[in-house]
């Protein structure tokens, strides 16, 4: 009876196992991309995720009763340039996005801040409405000044998009760029210097060569800065350049939440015959062959489940990559070390009775898009500066997003969710000390930080979500919390990231592995990117094999007519 108990339970174990020419390790955007670009290719994709929640950091989930809360991004920039959205019709399969127009505000300063106070600064996709802003916020030779800068800077930050859409190597990047040195209407030809230059220098002295209020360049710098780096580094400049491109489309927000954008590639996947497992995560990758000529199997889930498949696709951080592969992980992944930094940002997702109210701003022009609460760059400075001593900003610097004002899905009548980034708080703090414990005063810190420019928001606040460095690995398996995944400094970018051996998307030295997600090209943010230049490495891996069978296949019936 023993023996045939056994026998049932082998027979139920290899019912549940699997065949399919891909596997994609994690349920996030890239992942779902590539997954979708591989089925529309004809091929049987399943996505695995260990998480139960589908989208990884781009997800959403009831907070609270009634109250859908993101639980990582939440306004989408680069995705609504980058083609994806069309070329796989999320429309049709649920994606709705609300364009946040006007798209930024920052406040103007209150009493205690240097400089004169004035009117708060309005971006808005109407380039002529933000010019008016500017103008009267800050005077008439910044809103001159502005509008020639979103001229240069829209083609520029246009050929960007395109060198983020295709895959990094060095011939590539120069075809993209090269032609922005072409003259143009009314333009003389720009120098390959004056780009280097552009491209190369800080995002700090590209604003010094063009504004003069401190004002304007404060809030320009704050949302450049968003991908990570202070603006006095090198190569950040093309953040600052981003804003020119808003003009044309605003950032968005998913209908219901960030994980509306993956529950719509989802959709798509599985109408294309895919197949998305969630709970049940990766526990290492099957591997075969000789030394020097190791290839994929598929891969073995935590459940005990095995996945036949010649092609994996790992989604998940690069580091989690190397650990699936273990001993199997070849020079190139055993050997990779990119730079994960220490931490990244604190997110409070705040339930309020009511949106952040700034003096100075009319209607809901504040709360539709990019609150950036700067009016001084000395104030990142400093946090920054805390940052590199491992300690918490002594004057936070936030971020506000406020979506339910636009989607009543969101929340309830009469309350709002109000999400609020902090950016350069340390993962390991210099004193030893504990983000269990510190969680709430940091966070309380930063709702002050809101309040000072929005009197009353604090009052406004009746539940509060979380998300330290450290839980933000713990939910988001975010290796010390940074949502980049690696740094996105001038080393980790383009031919460089996660290191020049694993930029091209493909493992050397271990055939049927490819990479996408934040860890790779080209980085963090939500784009797609990453996910559809891997989907269309393995494609073309896959056409000579394919063109090979069909020789033989040839070769075989030619045979059998003789």
């Amino acid at each position: 009876m023993a023996h045939a108990t056994a026998q049932d339970a082998a027979a139920q174990d290899a019912a549940t196992d699997a065949v399919a020419d891909a596997v994609v390790i994690g349920a996030g955007h890239n992942g779902l991309v590539a997954a979708c670009h591989l089925a529309r290719a004809g091929l049987r994709v399943e996505v695995v995720e260990s998480d139960p929640v589908l989208g990884g950091a781009v997800s959403t989930v009831e907070r609270w009763p009634g109250v859908r809360v993101d639980r990582g991004s939440s306004a989408h920039v680069i995705i609504r340039h980058s083609g994806v959205i069309e070329e796989l019709g999320l429309e049709q399969h649920g994606l709705r996005y609300i364009d946040c127009d006007p798209w930024g505000f920052a406040p103007a300063p209150v009493p205690g801040d240097p400089g004169p106070d004035g009117r708060p600064l309005v971006f808005s996709v109407d380039l002529d409405a933000t010019c008016a802003s500017i103008a009267a916020a800050c005077g008439e030779a910044d809103a001159a000044a502005y509008r020639r800068f979103v001229g240069i800077w829209g083609p520029r930050s246009a050929a960007v998009v395109r060198a983020f859409g295709d895959r990094p190597s060095p011939g590539r990047l120069a075809r993209h760029l090269w032609p922005l040195g072409a003259p143009a209407p009314g333009r003389p030809r720009t120098s390959g210097g004056e780009l280097a230059t552009d491209f190369l220098g800080s995002g700090d002295a590209l604003l010094d060569r063009w504004f003069g209020s401190e004002r304007l360049k404060a809030a320009l710098a704050w949302f450049g800065a968003q991908s990570g780096p202070p603006m006095s580094e090198p190569g950040t400049a093309a953040m600052v350049g981003w804003v020119a491109l808003l003009h044309d489309v605003p950032p968005g927000h998913p209908v219901g939440g960030s994980g509306g954008l993956t529950a719509a590639l989802a959709s798509r996947l599985r109408a294309d015959g895919g197949r998305v497992t969630l709970g049940d995560g990766a526990a290492r990758l099957l591997v075969e062959g000789p030394p020097g000529a190791r290839r994929i199997t598929g891969v073995q889930m935590v459940s005990g489940r095995r996945i036949t498949a010649p092609v994996v696709v790992a989604a998940c951080h690069v580091l989690a990559t190397r650990a699936l592969a273990g001993d199997d992980a070849p020079p190139a992944l055993a050997q990779a070390d990119p730079p994960v930094g220490n931490g990244f940002g604190l997110v409070v997702r705040a339930l309020t009775d009511a949106l952040p109210a700034y003096p100075g701003a009319t209607g809901e022009q504040a709360v539709q898009g990019l609150q950036l609460l700067c009016t001084d760059r000395a104030q990142l400075a400093r946090a920054h500066g805390d940052w590199l001593a491992g300690e918490l900003p002594r004057e936070p610097v936030p971020l506000a997003m406020s979506f339910s004002a636009s989607d009543p899905t969101l929340a309830p009548p009469g309350r709002h969710v109000v999400t609020i980034w902090g950016q350069w708080y340390p993962y390991t703090l210099a004193d030893g000390g504990n983000w269990d414990a510190l969680a709430e005063p940091a966070a309380r810190q930063l709702i002050a930080a809101v309040d000072r420019y929005a009197p009353g928001f604090a009052e406004s606040v009746q539940q509060l979500y979380i998300q330290t460095p450290l839980q933000l690995e713990r939910e988001l398996s975010l290796p010390r919390g940074n949502v980049m995944h690696v740094e996105m400094s001038l080393a980790s970018m383009f031919a460089f990231r996660p290191t020049p051996a694993l930029s091209g998307h493909r493992v050397p030295g271990l055939a049927g592995l490819y990479l996408t997600g934040a860890s790779t090209h080209p980085g963090g943010g939500v784009s797609g990117n990453s996910g559809r230049t891997a989907a269309r490495v393995v494609l073309a891996d896959r056409r000579p094999a394919a063109r090979a069978r069909a020789a033989l296949g040839h070769r075989l019936r030619a045979v059998r007519r003789r």
